[in-house]
């Protein structure tokens, strides 16, 4: 288990929690590869905006899923829709085989947590997570014992006094996590929750949930614009635009080979370009880039340009050239031996590009992938 800044690892997690886990992941084996959460035909619209357009989704028992989209695309809406807070025009809504359409919030086995956390300045952090326990009328001595049980899991042992505004914010983050976690659904939703938090620890998180995730073994469905917490977090991963589902599958599936020019351009960083009177699309990193005049390599699809811009990252250098044939590329090379100065002085230098022929997609003119060439 990985620990935080300036935080001890915890390895096992208290017993009623490993119980649990251990509980949920049986039950999920002797169900199969069922659906945890299916929409069929789900539409909202607000007036004349259609927010979620027809929308057909089944996640899977004990997985990972995430909503990824840029804003407006409909994800946080498909996602308020399964949590009961936003009613479908059109469409049934299941959990399990439970038709939950007209069920509202509280009567659905799903707990959200949002981006800005929502937790009550007034109560302290143990106060706070067993809220929901005291609304269902759990006795003092269970709520106690559940709460301190999740707190530790949550690596929160010994904060249970404070108030809100005493922790940082990646400890609020999972304080609303343990709020979540602590009444055992068999579905938690996640809104952004890691947007207000620094990038060094949004990072830290990504890999905290994803192994909270596993040793839980309950379903995760995350909304995100974050392209990078998709890939690295999901199981699988639903791309939205303009209320539809454009492209559904594993995030290798839909990096490798996006369906179209939206998820290409979306999803990482995709080169696109018009040869011969078709768009072709190529990942920067599939790039190699040499001196000018070099000879490529048989088979290869090679272009002779010039570096017209340089962004030095660190642990790569993100180079923009522009192609004598017309368009530009993004190519991305790692500073195994290539220090800042000698990065930033290749600005204006002539050079060869070329990659290999399966690693371009073609795209029709509508935007789609004909598929790799």
């Amino acid at each position: 288990m990985l620990a935080l800044r300036g935080e001890p690892a915890i390895i096992a997690a208290p017993v009623s929690l490993q119980e649990q886990a251990g509980e949920r992941s049986v039950d999920a084996i002797s169900r199969g590869a069922g659906g945890a959460v299916r929409l069929e035909g789900v539409r909202k619209t607000y007036g004349e905006v259609i927010a979620v357009d027809d929308v057909d989704l089944e996640i899977r028992e004990g997985e990972f899923f995430t909503l990824l989209g840029p804003s407006g695309s409909g994800k946080t809406t498909t996602l308020r829709v399964i949590a009961g807070f936003e009613p479908p025009d059109a469409g049934r809504v299941f959990l399990g085989d439970a038709d939950v359409t007209n069920r509202p919030p509280y009567a659905r086995d799903v707990n959200t947590v949002f981006q800005d956390y929502a937790l009550f300045p007034h109560m302290t952090v143990a106060e706070n997570v067993g809220y929901g326990l005291r609304v269902k009328g759990i006795r003092r001595r269970e709520r106690q014992q559940r709460v301190e049980s999740v707190l530790e899991r949550m690596r929160l042992a010994g904060l249970g006094k404070r108030k809100p505004v005493q922790l940082s914010g990646g400890q609020r983050q999972r304080v609303a996590l343990a709020r979540a976690l602590v009444n055992r659904p068999d579905v938690l939703l996640l809104d952004e929750p890691l947007g207000a938090l620094d990038l060094k620890l949004r990072q830290e998180m990504q890999l905290f949930l994803k192994s909270l995730q596993q040793d839980l073994g309950i379903t995760f469905v995350y909304v995100t614009h974050d392209q990078d917490e998709a890939l690295t977090m999901s199981d699988r991963l639903a791309v939205f635009d303009r209320g539809r589902i454009v492209q559904l599958g594993e995030p290798a599936e839909v990096y490798e080979r996006p369906a179209n020019a939206f998820v290409a351009g979306f999803v990482g960083v995709s080169n696109v370009v018009e040869r011969d009177g078709k768009r072709i699309a190529v990942r920067p990193e599939k790039i190699r880039m040499t001196e000018a005049g070099a000879s490529p390599a048989r088979g290869s699809h090679a272009e002779n340009g010039r570096i017209r811009e340089v962004v030095y990252a660190g642990m790569v250098t993100r180079y923009v050239v522009e192609l004598d044939r017309g368009g530009e590329l993004q190519v991305v090379r790692q500073n195994l031996e290539t220090s800042s100065a000698e990065a930033l002085d290749a600005k204006g230098r002539p050079v060869l590009l070329e990659w290999r022929p399966e690693h371009t997609l073609e795209l029709d003119r509508a935007g789609d992938t004909e598929g790799e060439r």
